[in-house]
Parts: C-alpha cells; structure tokens; sequence
C-alpha cells in the first residue's frame, strides 16, 4: 500500500492519559514525549501509540472501529469501540492526546482521516468505517439558516449573561444540584448544550467524577476558558464541541443535565437533542436533571390586551396613505397581529378558571411524541365574562434522591426569563360562570426549531354555540415585557380569585373520550413517580 509521507511518518505526542469507565481501573497516563504511528498488521489498520518510533506498540487501536473527536486546539480524544462481547458498553477504550501545538494536531486528524478513507488490501479498496458525511438527524429536522441563526445566537456572552442573571432559573438549578450531592457524588455526568459550562460547574461542585460538557455552538470556546479558570473543578470537566445528535463519548453516564426549555416549554425543540442524549449516553435506570415537564393552560380575560393589539391594525384602514388606499391589506395585517403569542408577566387574577396540565416525562418520553403535542381542554368558568384566549406557562421538576426540587414560571411567581405566554384569539367568548369552555391546544413542530399553535376554543351561552380558533406562531412572538403591568379593577373585569393554576393535572384524552381528573397539589411528589 503507498501512502502519503505524512501518513507513515509517526507524529511526536507531548503526553497520552487513558480515560477509564471505571474508578476501580488503574489509567494509563504518559506525560513524556510519546510516537503516535498509522500502520497495518495482518491487514488490519491500526494507530499505535509507542515510547519510542520503532518500539513495539505499548497501546493499539484498530482504525475500523475507533473515532477521533477534537477536545480543543492542541487536545484530541481517540475512542475504540467495544467488542461484540463486550455490547453493553458502548466504547471499550479511550485515550486523551496532547499534542505540541494546533498545527501538529490538524496534521494528525488529517492523517486519521486519509487512514480512515484509504484502505486498501491486495490492490482492493475495502469499507473502513468511513466517518459518515450524510446529514444527522438534527440536519434532517431543522434548516440550516434556522440552525446557524440559533447556535450564532447561544455562542455569544450576552445572552448566556441574560439567562446567568436569571436567579430564579440559576438558583434552582444550583440548589436541585447541591441539594442532591448523593446523585452526583463519583457519578459521570453528561450536560447537554453547556452553553457557558455553568451547570458543569455545578455537577462538579457536587463532586461528580467526571462531566462531559457538550456545547454545539462557539460558546464552547467561552466555556472551556471559564472552567480552566476555576481549576479546582477543571479537571473532572471536558468541554466538547459539537452537537449531541453527533458526538461520541468513551463511556456512559449515570446522570444527564441540561436547561433545555424554550418558551412554552418546547421552544427551540432543545427537548427531542434532551431525549436523544438520553438514549444515547444514558445508563439504565440513569437520572435526569430536570426529569419531568408541564404545560399550564388556563383561559384568560384581558380587555386592554386585546384592545392593544386589535388597534395596531388601524393604520390598513387608511384610504388616502400618500395617495394609497392600504384597506386591501387590512384584514391579513389584523390576523397577522392575532398570530403572535403573547410573552410576558401577567396578573394571575385574569385567569377565569383553574389551569389544566400536560405532563411531559423527559425519562420515558419518545423523540418523536415532540413532533406533535395534543392538549384536550375543558374549563369550568369562574366569572360572567369575555375571554379573549389561552394563557400558557410550564414548570420543571428535578427529582432528585434527596430533595425535589420545582422551578416554575407561573403567574405570580417569581419571574424568569421565560415568563409567560398568551395566545389571543381574534374573536372573544362570552362566559357565565359555572360555564364549561371546551376547546383543543395542538402544537405541531416546524423545521425552524419551533412550533405552529393551533388553538380552539367553544362555550354554548343559551342554545347558540360560540367557537374561536386561532393559529399562531411560536417562533415570532410579540416581546410585551415593557409594557406596564398593574392591572387595575376599572377593565370591566371582575377580579377573580387567584386560582390555585396547578390544582389540575392531565394526559391527553384517550379514545374513549375520558376527561381530565382532579389530582392533589403539585407539591407532592408522589404523584409522578406513578407516570
């Protein structure tokens, strides 16, 4: 076989350590200079990592089934995949190499690559475990210009400040992690979409043994800075780039953590890469942090919303605009308007009826059940009203072995960054109360990691039946944060009691028709460990 001088030449390694599965193992670890050599034997390809250039190889790994990832400039990580006999571990063998400099670890990838490619035995060419260059299964979800505006976007400081200085959010996550030491304690860990490392940090302030940090977009860059920078952790945390649906890892982890929720809990579709870590990476009977979701709906009377948004419409209706009549484009800018939910913080006392759930188990849950999300909904109203549409807001829970914990983004909490969401219906519903509202919330996933909202809702005043529909977008919603917030009593709306919005827990309806059951209160954790 001829090949490249650069290929048979071996390459000079400033040290190699062995990552082991197990802490009972004995690691191999060499920091003095050590030959890395591509060769065959028997017709087996193999990289050889050796004291000396023409010493008998002290580790070998067979190029068929190994993979080289990149863990920084100068630092690679070499895994073989387990034996046949061997399946319940999905590598067999791992090696950490530090290489003198950036240029000298391009030139070894390279040379990993061509080997890789290039077999070739008795003048034939044969398969050799040939890195795939097809699209995975995030590309064939999500389209690039979606997907290179969202790493762009996570890969900057600013926004990982904004969600660091949400100290509801941080402060959960810090206690959930703390609070239940136990969970962590010698464990391997896996965070799924790093971003700025700080859940890492966490994890190995609990003191797992190892994290692997996996970031996909150039915040990993920031986060493997931040963690040298606390280097009493440093060492039990390994930043890789790249996405989950794509990275290997030399061994299985015993927990997962990850702040993988987006508006509405599944904005962003962070939730299908969560799951798909979880069955990639995770041990059986693993534990996941956060370990179970809920969506939060109520119906919700809200005059001077409505009224603010219906009005931005008014500037269609005019007929001599320079000379232009705009009333042509009037009603599609009205339903454009009606088409964005809502983010905000609003008074919990617009909710005219106690709030229903949609539990999402992260531990059991399909990919694919993501796809498309279907909430039955039925209300009993507690005021002679007009609704004007769905209020929507979701929380978290970290089941931890110790002490569970909740971070929640209902009306009257704390705030986050999250906030809340409305979906305004362009036609309102009148209500008296003790009426039933029944209605549909249906989110169907789109390629711009995002969701298309499909909401119905009907009451029957007398013999007459309203019914209001709506389809809205999740990925363009309307930011009213800036808008006051201190709803006073002179809307025409009775003020309601404020509703205990969690009180209500349901799956989706079964084939029967069945309808949502009451359940105790949400602070008992009993109640999901039976989902």
């Amino acid at each position: 076989m001829e090949v490249s001088k650069q290929k048979e030449s071996p390459f000079e390694v400033l040290s190699i350590a062995e990552v082991s599965a197990s802490s009972s193992d004995t690691s191999l670890c060499k920091s003095e200079p050590v030959f890395a050599r591509f060769g065959s034997r028997s017709g087996v390809q193999e990289l050889r990592f050796c004291l000396e250039p023409e010493s008998s190889a002290d580790i070998a790994f067979n190029l068929r089934a190994s993979q080289l990832f990149k863990l920084g400039p100068a630092e690679s990580l070499c895994i073989s995949e387990a034996s046949e006999a061997n399946k319940e571990k999905a590598y067999s063998r791992g090696i950490s190499i530090q290489f003198k400099n950036e240029e000298e670890s391009r030139a070894f990838h390279c040379a990993f690559e061509q080997w890789k490619t290039e077999v070739v035995v008795q003048g034939s060419p044969l398969p050799n475990g040939v890195v795939s260059t097809s699209k995975s299964k995030f590309d064939d979800k999500i389209e690039a210009s979606s997907a290179k505006m969202y790493f762009h976007y996570y890969g900057q400081l600013l926004h990982q400040q904004n969600m660091l200085q949400d100290f509801v959010r941080t402060g959960t996550y810090y206690a959930a992690v703390i609070e239940n030491r136990a969970d962590f304690l010698g464990r391997v860990v896996v965070d799924v979409g790093a971003g700025s490392g700080i859940l890492s940090l966490f994890a190995a302030q609990a003191g797992a043994k190892h994290v692997y940090a996996i970031e996909a977009s150039e915040m990993a860059e920031y986060a493997k800075k931040l963690i040298a920078g606390n280097p009493s952790l440093s060492e039990r945390i390994t930043v890789i780039k790249g996405k989950v649906e794509e990275v290997e890892l030399p061994v299985k982890a015993d927990i997962l953590i990850s702040e993988p929720m987006g508006t509405l809990l599944v904005n962003e579709r962070m939730l299908e890469s969560y799951v798909i870590a979880r069955d990639r990476f995770l041990l059986p009977n693993g534990k996941m942090f956060p370990t179970v979701g809920r969506i939060h709906v109520a119906p919700f009377s809200d005059e001077y919303l409505y009224m603010e948004i219906a009005n931005k419409a008014i500037f269609w209706q005019q007929q001599g605009y320079f000379g232009v009549d705009l009333t042509p484009l009037q009603r599609s800018a009205y339903e454009g308007y009606f088409s964005q939910p809502v983010v905000d913080a609003f008074d919990p006392r617009l909710l005219v009826a106690p709030a229903i759930s949609h539990v999402i188990n992260f531990t059991s849950i399909k990919e694919e059940d993501l796809y498309e999300i279907d909430i039955p909904l039925r209300f009993t109203s507690s005021a002679s009203t007009r609704i004007h549409g769905l209020a929507c807001w979701f929380d978290v829970l970290f089941n931890g072995s110790t002490v569970p914990r909740w971070l929640t983004t209902a009306p009257g909490a704390p705030t986050t960054h999250w906030y809340q969401l409305r979906c305004v219906l362009s036609q309102p519903l009148y209500v008296m109360p003790g009426q039933e509202i029944t209605g549909r919330l249906r989110l169907v996933a789109h390629k711009a990691q995002s969701y298309t909202i499909y909401l119905t809702l009907s009451a029957t005043v007398g013999d007459v039946l309203q019914t209001s529909s709506g389809k809205l977008d999740l990925k363009e919603p309307y930011y009213r944060m800036s808008q006051p917030q201190a709803y006073s009593l002179a809307q025409d709306q009775q003020p309601n009691q404020l509703l205990q919005a969690q009180d209500i827990l349901t799956q989706s309806r079964d084939e029967d028709g069945s309808v949502p059951v009451q359940h105790p209160s949400p602070n008992s954790v009993a109640e999901l460990h039976s989902l």
